[in-house]
């Protein structure tokens, strides 16, 4: 007894309890995709003309100290100037994801009697991937009495 911790560990990633259907999945997209849908820029088939996300001005980043620092510390000599546009390169147009993950939720705690999850019959907890397919991970904490 006790309760179930999952955090998702991506910050184009979603994470909520729903119904795990395929018609619903299908639905989810097309309500997200007309709340944020994609940057004119991005090379999702769904990419909307008209539509820009200042996160996706890619060239004009880093474009604060913090930022510099956080990309230096992941890795990113973003002093040389080739290493900063390999850095440049490889971000995705993806500040639709962003915003999608912020309303659809970053983690669940979900109760746990005799070993089991209390969650209604139709209920899952679902990873919504937002800016993939790729390999992603969450993180599951569980307390209580074992």
């Amino acid at each position: 007894n006790g309760v179930v911790n999952v955090i998702r560990r991506h910050t184009t990633t979603a994470l909520c309890i729903n119904e795990r259907e395929s018609r619903l999945a299908q639905d989810m997209e097309q309500y997200f995709l007309s709340l944020a849908p994609p940057d004119e820029r991005s090379s999702a088939e769904t990419a909307t003309q008209g539509v820009r996300y200042m996160h996706n001005d890619i060239d004009l980043r880093p474009d604060s100290l913090e930022e510099a620092q956080r990309c230096r510390e992941n890795g990113w000599d973003i002093d040389d100037t080739t290493e900063l546009q390999k850095w440049r390169d490889q971000e995705p147009i993806n500040a639709h994801s962003h915003l999608l993950s912020m309303l659809v939720g970053s983690s669940e705690s979900i109760p746990v009697v005799d070993g089991k999850m209390v969650i209604g019959q139709w209920q899952s907890i679902l990873l919504v991937d937002l800016d993939g397919p790729r390999d992603r991970t969450v993180g599951v904490q569980f307390m209580g009495y074992l």
